[in-house]
Parts: structure tokens; C-alpha cells; sequence
């Protein structure tokens, strides 16, 4: 990846890759999940509850790391265990779901997943005998261990497994790093579990695509394209309009609801919840809500802890951030309302800002419902407006307002005549542009 941040730590459509994969397992009622980390335990403090982390001491191959996560694991020698990879993030619960039924329907020992792929380079080769049966994986790495003629073989292991438990600690330990790589290839086990008289069978993946794996940023690029139409797939699946999925990006823990519409050039990145019949239009969200009806843009930018209420409008070039726009209520334009409680039905005129910080602290402002604040209007929190209330145009309110009172806070206005006159006799008046402008 030339990263300082480990692979696995990579961030795909708003969710780190080995998340994928332990959240995919959760999906699929595995009884308990472990992730197995280097010795430097990047994943500390980042896995969800009840998601167990062990630590492969010495960086010796997918079979050392295999090792060390079924070492932390309790389990009979009948009970079935998945191993699947931190690099993989599309197999998903439905996949590991087909596995389980593929591997307990068959009886064997182990079953793994292949893949047939038109072009199989830098995989390894399932072998197979004259009957079909599995007989090994080779390796196909730079100086690997294959053939030619197994070269030539077009079905590829993808990396994951179901295995009963047992057999899988008794082949653990026969494992040898006697390969190009020096290393202990999880593979290796097929063949232990086969000399003992266990049956290893191959479930053939139907979309191989969900096997891709990734070693650089390449790789990335094109997983999370991958990643982002089936997301795209699932929500337009469920109802929702997505007008342009190529210019739209939706993060993979998104919520949407039905016969809401998404345009051109919008982001919607966290844990965001958008209700139904909701509209967004080429706007950017990260973990916000917007209830039923609500809308947002065009260029609006909504930033965690922004709630949208039912029907409620953040209009064009508005930014809110940490704020409870109430039902109704309108943002239309210009405007940055943050660390705010706006009141169900009110009307923030252009350019209403919310002056949140002093330069020491953040304070709240609450605008009540039904309030009209006039254009150019500045909030200087902690400020209270309330129900029914107005500003005047360009007011800088930084007293509390009572209900149904208009605040003007602004100078009075003084013209004073023959100004420009003033200024041309001094010599002061500012030159014409050139031509074609300043």
C-alpha cells in the first residue's frame, strides 16, 4: 500500500477493511468472531464489542496467522469455524451464509472457496484428481511453487474456508515452511486433512468478484467502485432514486428510505439516516439525519450531529453542523447554523449565522417555532430567540429576544451628501480599471 497505516486499516466506502469482513460474519450469526493482528496491534481499541482480537507474534504466513486465532478459540472438534480474509471485503453474510449450507450439506472436513477466472494470475491453483476431488492448492507467487501445467489451471483458491474445528487443530501443527516463501500457507492444511482420511470439497463461487482481494492502492480503487454499485444496487433495489450513481458517493452504513431522491454529485458518508421522500441535491452529509420530506442543497453541507426534522430545509451554500433543525422549519440559503435548536417552522433568512464560538468555548443558540430572522442576521451565542419572534435585517443579536418581539440590532443608517464629490476634489477617488478589468 507504501502506507504508514496498516492494510487492513484502509477505509472503504466509510468502513475500515477488516470490518467488512467481521461485520459480514456477525450478519451471519457466527457465535464468535476473532481477528488475528500483528505484533504491533493496530486493532486495539477499534473492534466492536464482542469481536475478540488475537496477535500473531511472528509475520509467518496465513497458517501462522490461522494458528494463532484458533489457539483463542473454545470449540468441540465437530463445531464448524470460517476463516476468511482481512484484504477480501465483499464476501458477505449472504456468502459465508451459502458456505456454511455448502460445507455442512457435503459432510468433509473442510471446504473451501474457488473461484473460475479468466485470467487467475497471483492466485493459487486448486488441484483437483480424475474424479474432481481436491487434492492441494499451489502456491503462484513470484518464484512460487507451481507447474507449469498447474499453471494453465483457471480455478483459484479465493482464501476462505469452512472447517470442523477439530480437523483443522490437528492440521495446524504439519504445516512446514519448506517453500519459496518461507512461510506456512494455510493451503498446506487441505493436504494434512486429506492424508488423514478427511474429505475436502470446493464451493465454487458464483461472483467472483466478490473475491477480490487487495495489496495496493490500485487494488483499492477498484474494490470500492465495486463496493460502491452494489451499494447503490441495494438502495435503488429498496426504492430509492439515485440519478447518477456515477457521481454519487454512499457510504456503506447509509440508511435510505423509500422514494427518496439522490442527484448528481452528492456524498453521503457515516452513519447518516435519511428518511423517506426525502431530496438531496448535489449536496455533501456525514453523519446526520434527515427525517421524512426533509430536503438538502443545492451545495448543502451537513456535518455530525445535524438532524433534519420532518420537512425541514437546508437550502443552497448552507452548512449545519451539531444542530436540531425542527419540522418545517427553513434554512433556505447562505446561512451556517451550528450548536443550534431551531423551532418547527421557522424561516432563517439569507445569510443567518449562529456566532457558536468565542475563541474558548462552544455555546448553543435556541430560535423557538415560527421565528422570521431577517437577511444578514448574526446569532452571537448563547443567545435565546423565541416562539413567533423577528430580527431585522442585518441585526446582530447577541441579547435574548421574547416571544413575538423584533430585535433590530444594527446602527442607524447616515447618508452623507456630496461624498464622491469630496473624494474626487481630493484626489482620492480610485482610478477607472483598465480595460478588460482590474
Amino acid at each position: 500500500m507504501r502506507s504508514q497505516t496498516p492494510k487492513v486499516l484502509h477505509e472503504m466506502c466509510g468502513r475500515a477493511l477488516v470490518l467488512w469482513p467481521v461485520q459480514a460474519a456477525l450478519e451471519a450469526g457466527a457465535g464468535t468472531v476473532v481477528v488475528v493482528d500483528s505484533p504491533r496491534r493496530a486493532l486495539e481499541g477499534m473492534l466492536p464489542e464482542g469481536v475478540a482480537l488475537a496477535v500473531q507474534e511472528r509475520a509467518n504466513g496465513t497458517g501462522g496467522a490461522v494458528a494463532a486465532g484458533v489457539a483463542a478459540l473454545e470449540l468441540s472438534d465437530d463445531a464448524p469455524l470460517i476463516v476468511l480474509s482481512g484484504d477480501v471485503p465483499l464476501f458477505g453474510a449472504a456468502q459465508i451464509e451459502a458456505l456454511m449450507a455448502a460445507h455442512n450439506s457435503s459432510g468433509a472436513a473442510a471446504t473451501m472457496v474457488s473461484a473460475i477466472l479468466d485470467d487467475p494470475s497471483g492466485y493459487g491453483r486448486v488441484v483437483r484428481d480424475a474424479d474432481g476431488a481436491v487434492v492441494r492448492v499451489v502456491e503462484t507467487k513470484a518464484d512460487g511453487d507451481a507447474t507449469a501445467a498447474e499453471l494453465e489451471i483457471c480455478e483459484v483458491n479465493a482464501g476462505i474456508f469452512a472447517f470442523a474445528a477439530g480437523a483443522l487443530r490437528a492440521a495446524l501443527p504439519m504445516l512446514s515452511a519448506e517453500n519459496a516463501q518461507g512461510e506456512l500457507y494455510l493451503p498446506q492444511v487441505l493436504e494434512a486433512i486429506i492424508a488423514s482420511g478427511g474429505a475436502v470439497g470446493a464451493h465454487i463461487l458464483e461472483d467472483p468478484r466478490l473475491m477480490l482481494g487487495i495489496n495496493d492502492r490500485v487494488a483499492l480503487a477498484q474494490v470500492r467502485a465495486l463496493a460502491q454499485e452494489l451499494i447503490h444496487e441495494r438502495h435503488m433495489r429498496a426504492g430509492v432514486t439515485i440519478v447518477d450513481p456515477r457521481t454519487t458517493v454512499i457510504d456503506v452504513d447509509v440508511e435510505i428510505g423509500q422514494d427518496t431522491v439522490i442527484e448528481p454529485f452528492t456524498t453521503i458518508r457515516g452513519a447518516t439516516i435519511i428518511g423517506a421522500r426525502a431530496h438531496i441535491r448535489h449536496s455533501y452529509l456525514i453523519d446526520c439525519e434527515l427525517q421524512d420530506g426533509a430536503s438538502a442543497g443545492p451545495f448543502a453541507y451537513l456535518r455530525p450531529g445535524t438532524v433534519l426534522r420532518t420537512g425541514a430545509k437546508a437550502g443552497t451554500f448552507v452548512e449545519v453542523k451539531n444542530s436540531d433543525i425542527g419540522a418545517g422549519a427553513k434554512i433556505p440559503h447562505l446561512s451556517y447554523i451550528g450548536d443550534a435548536d431551531v423551532g418547527a417552522g421557522s424561516n432563517l433568512g439569507a445569510a443567518t449565522i449562529t456566532a457558536n464560538y468565542d475563541g474558548r468555548e462552544k455555546h448553543r443558540t435556541s430560535v423557538g417555532e415560527r421565528v422570521r430572522t431577517g437577511v444578514d442576521t448574526t446569532l452571537i451565542a448563547p443567545v435565546s430567540v423565541g416562539d413567533d419572534a423577528y430580527t431585522g435585517a442585518g441585526s446582530v443579536v447577541s441579547e435574548d429576544v421574547p416571544a413575538g418581539a423584533l430585535a433590530m440590532a444594527r446602527a442607524r443608517q447616515e447618508n452623507i451628501e456630496g461624498y464622491a464629490q469630496r473624494q474626487k476634489d481630493r484626489g482620492d477617488r480610485p482610478k477607472d480599471p483598465p480595460a478588460g478589468g482590474s
